[in-house]
């Protein structure tokens, strides 16, 4: 017998209270009882509860509850329940953090995180495996198309389970701010009607509104070679660039061009030159926009490091040679800057779509759907790697939905205005699916891969490793509670099938692009969860915030092209630059989609700042803790950094970064 404090803790989202009475039970090892209680849940509140139960319940393991209604059932986001036993008892917390609904019984089990097999008592082992099999039924694969990952089984985000439903707050905001871009936009094409559209600075007359200093900074020097060679390095897409070993065998050097040959390779044995080739975009079919075809191209481009640390263009060839045009033009610096520039914008085009499709969909959002799907459907609540990673998936699912029927879908924004649309984005994306190994998602191994490290001036570069590193202490940290030898990672059957389930299944068979298909050691399971953290969090940030700066300037990054590459250089003309870049629809489509998944989104929750508390251990929230203090070192040390530069890098702040991927 003893007296029973009990808090209940309701969501702060929209509607997140409930007009329905809840019932709940305390389940002990002893025994089991039921509290009268008429608790009507209220949004954002704690409600306390005292109750004295008649026999000794023991130790708690669970708390039941379930939601009566009498003609609407109204929905109750519980965020978790908390008891205080009679006497010295520790409190029990019961994590919840989903949606109540329905009459059925919910059983949150007592939070401590226990591997499969660690306690004797059997309920738990049963809840466990009651649990995964009603998981398994509800988070369900699908395939979007044949030999992409796969994904959550929903053909529009109404399908999606409710616990991965965007809550109402963040619908909103997403619908409506969307919808009111796209107004402004209507607006300013129909003002650019009254005027002419025949030099880059037209591009004025839509570029107003919000803007960030870096965007105004990229209006002002985008022709600039210097600006140019520094996206490479921080700007949207840091991802394809890779110091050159040799001179790639695509690049044919007509005899006229000695001098040339001389610099090149003068650069490359001073280990100063460096490529970014687009290869990847050869051969894929351009979209027809309104009954215009567009036009793709796969350049190469040639850089020089300086010793100032500035990366300058030294050549770029637009397209690979070919069969009937063996020796393609080489464009340089000192050729007629208007021929310079639509090179640039051919390679900006180029790198817009790549960025997009390969680094941005596939290799961050694509990849944490199917650690997403697979957390969901391998690793019950009280396994601490689901603990660990729960946090990182939040959202994911269904702006990943939402990605597929509205961006990427038949007669979706891609097919309305990028050169890659019409399927040619598909295509692209399944050739990218080669590039997709485990090597290069893990920044220590691409950047080494790609001779990055240690160079000044790649900011990316640097705080990306620190990071990782970061992430890596913390996931350590937190596996080392729980695992304590090899042998224990080797029998844990839940996560060896979740390993399974995201190289064999969820990336289609990954093992030959380096996946593991089981954890053999703690180290290898410490790397695949760093890597699995860093691109829910630091490497979606790195890639997605620099939309805004660098892609609202359209002639920076020109979503499509109109006209072909340019086979001379005499003949390139202000109207050849503009009838290349996008039309005035196009413009307005790409800045009003950049803004909107570019922006700071309104309920973000920076990296480490969860409010949801899974973990009850209290070493395990040491870790959490430390996790906080590391990234708030780092924050100080970008800060500073930042400081004495001309372009500050600020993807990568740990204030900036969001938690998982949710825009």
């Amino acid at each position: 017998m003893g007296r029973y404090r009990i808090r209940v803790a309701t969501g702060a989202w929209l509607f997140s209270g409930s007009h329905n009475r809840v019932q709940l039970w305390l389940v002990g090892v002893l025994g089991e009882a039921e509290l009268e209680l008429q608790l009507r849940p209220t949004r954002g509140q704690e409600e306390e509860f005292e109750h004295e139960v008649p026999e000794d319940l023991g130790p708690l393991q669970f708390v039941k509850l379930r939601k009566h209604h009498f003609l609407v059932d109204d929905a109750w986001f519980c965020d978790r329940i908390t008891v205080q036993g009679p006497g010295d008892c520790l409190e029990a917390a019961f994590p919840c953090y989903r949606w109540v609904q329905g009459e059925g019984v919910l059983c949150l089990p007592e939070g401590t995180a226990r591997l499969a097999g660690d306690s004797a008592l059997d309920v738990f082992q049963k809840h466990r495996q009651k649990e995964l099999k009603e998981r398994q039924q509800t988070y369900r694969w699908a395939t979007w198309k044949e030999g992409l990952p796969l994904t959550i089984a929903a053909d529009c985000e109404n399908d999606l389970p409710l616990n991965m439903r965007f809550h109402e707050g963040k619908r909103l905001d997403f619908e409506w701010s969307l919808k009111k871009r796209a107004m402004e936009m209507v607006l300013k094409r129909v003002y650019t009607h009254l005027s002419s559209w025949d030099r880059p600075e037209n591009f004025d007359q839509i570029f107003g509104g919000q803007k960030s200093t870096l965007a105004e900074k990229v209006h002002q020097c985008w022709q600039d070679d210097e600006l140019f060679g520094y996206q490479f390095l921080n700007g949207a897409n840091p991802m394809l660039l890779r110091r050159s070993t040799c001179l790639p065998s695509r690049l044919v050097l007509p005899l006229e061009m000695q001098e040339l040959q001389v610099q090149l390779e003068k650069e490359l044995q001073n280990s100063s030159l460096f490529e970014a080739d687009f290869i990847l975009l050869d051969g894929i079919p351009a979209n027809v926009i309104r009954g215009e075809k567009q036009y793709l191209a796969a350049p190469l481009v040639m850089l020089k490091m300086e010793p100032s640390g500035k990366l300058l263009p030294m050549v770029i060839q637009i397209q690979p040679p070919n069969p009937s045009f063996p020796t393609p033009p080489l464009f340089l610096p000192s050729d007629p800057p208007l021929a310079w520039l639509l090179a640039k914008s051919w390679v900006r085009n180029s790198d817009f779509q790549l960025h997009q499709l390969q680094y941005h969909l596939l290799n961050t959002h694509l990849v944490a759907e199917v650690v997403a799907v697979a957390t969901m459907r391998c690793l019950p609540e009280l396994h601490p790697v689901f603990k660990l990673l729960i946090p990182h998936t939040h959202y994911t699912m269904e702006i990943n939905t939402r990605g597929r029927t509205q961006l990427i879908s038949d007669g979706g924004i891609f097919d309305k205005g990028m050169s890659t649309g019409g399927g040619g984005h598909v295509q692209l994306l399944r050739r990218a699916m080669a590039h997709l190994t485990y090597c290069s998602l893990c920044p220590p191994d691409d950047l080494a891969h790609r001779g990055l490290l240690g160079l000044p001036s790649a900011l990316y570069a640097q705080d990306a490793l620190r990071l990782w590193e970061i992430i890596a202490r913390y996931v350590e940290g937190i596996i080392q509670l729980f695992y304590h030898g090899d042998d224990v990672v080797r029998g844990d059957p839940e996560l060896q099938a979740w390993c399974q389930e995201i190289t064999e299944v969820g990336l289609c068979q990954a093992q030959d692009r380096g996946f593991p298909v089981s954890f053999q050691s703690q180290n290898q399971l410490c790397h695949f969860l760093t890597m699995c953290v860093f691109t829910c969090t630091a490497q979606h940030g790195a890639i997605n915030q620099g939309q805004l700066d660098w892609y609202a300037w359209v002639p920076n990054a020109p979503c499509t092209m109109r006209m072909p590459p340019p086979t001379t250089k005499e003949d390139v003309t202000m109207a050849t630059v503009m009838g290349s870049l996008p039309d005035v629809q196009q413009a307005c489509l790409q800045m009003t989609i950049t803004w909107h998944l570019g922006r700071r989104q309104p309920d973000m929750v920076p990296l480490g700042y969860h409010k949801e508390k899974y973990f009850s251990n209290a070493k395990a929230k040491a870790v959490l803790n430390q996790f906080q203090t590391d990234l708030e070192n780092l924050e100080r040390e970008i800060t500073a950094r930042n400081e004495q530069l001309d372009l500050p890098y600020e993807y990568l702040k740990p204030s900036h970064i969001e938690n998982s991927i949710t825009i």
